[in-house]
């Protein structure tokens, strides 16, 4: 199955919403909304969708970048040591500034 027959196919199949953002599309944009293998094997089309899902280009390519920081043994999950967890409020004295004006 072709790349364009799998998209056409996944685009009557599936809602056009992105499976992660849930950012939706129109005709306008639905260029931006791509389709991925799941097992990530561009070869395994399924008639029936069960290996794709939409995505749109920011969440594919983010999808495609843990791959391959996972393949290389650098991607930071929250449970590792390298993993911190940001701690700045940006809004911690919002209040005594609005009071002020």
């Amino acid at each position: 199955m072709s790349e364009r027959s799998y998209r056409e196919l996944a685009l009557k199949i599936y809602p056009w919403i992105c499976g992660r953002c849930a950012r939706e599309f129109t005709g306008a944009n639905l260029r931006e909304l791509t389709v991925h293998h799941r097992d990530h094997n561009h070869a395994n089309n399924p008639p029936d969708g069960s290996n794709w899902e939409l995505l749109c280009v920011y969440c594919h390519d983010n999808e495609h970048q843990k791959q391959l920081d996972a393949a290389r043994g650098t991607g930071s999950s929250p449970t590792s040591a390298s993993h911190t967890v940001a701690t700045h409020n940006p809004f911690a004295d919002l209040k005594e500034r609005l009071a002020k004006k």
